[in-house]
């Protein structure tokens, strides 16, 4: 098997993988299909066809002039429908569609001059018919290749310089892996670039080659990424809304309680300087905030940090960390056990408690109940 095989095998998985994609995320998948998740569809799709499109006609060249000829502008179509993800994914109040019905106008529009193109060639200009057409699909992928470029400044300003616009999802979602597909997606139109330079001065076919094995890695991220991610975000929003509304914990009175009788050689302003501190973290859900440190916690309630840390200490049994991931571990087994919580993920639970990650949740749930999030769930 030649190169050239391996590389069309590896093009029409990626196709069927993008393909089955769709179908797993709007028709298997039990998550609610949203405009967000549609645009990401789309995206995937029109990636998926274009390199279907490109393996077939590198595998086969029909004998029908017309069939030969006709090729659908499926890569005009992949960044506008990108950018319509990122504006909903991101939550922006101005939702600009303008580009992707552009993009349909030109898609259409360039079927229609491709058919005409093809009709007048094959009419008057028989035997040059193939030269033309060829020339015409060139002046086509550079017109796509400028309007693509177009789009992809526009993505770039959204990602780079317009924070400002979408400072709510930054609280559930660091966007920093949408940066990194920016830059990848920038990586594959500069492959582009070039395959359409080679093949325009040289006719050498090897940049094509490149780009759609590059382009069959990116379906993947594109797709699941954005899929997890964005439900992720979505779960978090959610979860979060829950634990303001009715599902945080409540102050442990009889923690208090017991704390006071077991112990006689501390002082009661202590105690009552541990209890104002437990009320504070509670009430105000300050125990949620995964960058929550003794010095930002000392300085909101007005106490020296070497005096909270004493406290905390002495009345907890805990250290400053353990004391405030006992907190978060209590606010999770609440919400592991509610059946209204089985929709959504131990990830997004685990990270709404206020850890930084799933290693860190996981590594704490099972220190402080001699379970995973799973086994804990699974019993309940």
């Amino acid at each position: 098997m030649d190169l050239t095989s391996i590389l069309n095998y590896i093009l029409i998985i990626a196709a069927l993988q993008g393909i089955a994609f769709n179908i797993f995320t709007i028709h298997i998948s039990r998550r609610k299909v949203t405009t967000a998740v549609i645009y990401l569809n789309l995206t995937v799709l029109a990636l998926s066809l274009n390199i279907l499109q490109a393996w077939f006609f590198s595998d086969h060249q029909p004998d029908n002039f017309i069939l030969r000829n006709i090729l659908f502008s499926w890569d005009l179509l992949i960044l506008p429908f990108f950018h319509a993800f990122l504006v909903y994914y991101l939550r922006i109040e101005d939702r600009i569609r303008i580009y992707v019905r552009l993009s349909i106008f030109l898609f259409l529009f360039l079927l229609a001059s491709r058919m005409i193109n093809i009709a007048i060639s094959k009419q008057f200009w028989p035997g040059d018919a193939n030269e033309i057409l060829l020339h015409y699909t060139n002046l086509e992928e550079i017109f796509i290749a400028g309007f693509s470029l177009f789009i992809f400044i526009k993505c770039y300003q959204l990602l780079f310089t317009k924070q400002h616009s979408y400072t709510y999802i930054q609280k559930f979602d660091d966007i920093s892996w949408l940066r990194r597909m920016w830059k990848v997606g920038i990586c594959m139109f500069l492959l582009w670039i070039i395959a359409i330079s080679l093949f325009n001065f040289t006719g050498n076919v090897t940049g094509y080659q490149v780009l759609r094995l590059g382009l069959s890695g990116v379906i993947y991220w594109i797709g699941y990424q954005g899929f997890f991610r964005y439900h992720k975000a979505n779960d978090r929003i959610s979860i979060r809304k829950s634990i303001s509304a009715n599902k945080a914990i409540q102050i442990d009175k009889s923690r208090s309680i017991t704390n006071i009788e077991s112990k006689n050689e501390l002082s009661l302003k202590h105690q009552a300087d541990f209890e104002k501190v437990d009320r504070y973290l509670i009430e105000k859900q300050r125990f949620l905030d995964p960058n929550l440190g003794l010095e930002d916690l000392a300085e909101e309630i007005e106490m020296s940090s070497t005096h909270l840390s004493k406290i905390i200490n002495n009345h907890s049994e805990y250290n400053f960390s353990d004391y405030i991931n006992s907190l978060r571990i209590e606010q999770a087994k609440k919400l592991l056990k509610d059946k209204e919580f089985c929709k959504y993920t131990i990830v997004a639970i685990g990270l709404e408690c206020g850890f930084n990650s799933r290693s860190t949740f996981y590594s704490a749930f099972k220190r402080f109940t001699s379970q995973t999030p799973s086994e804990y769930r699974d019993v309940c």
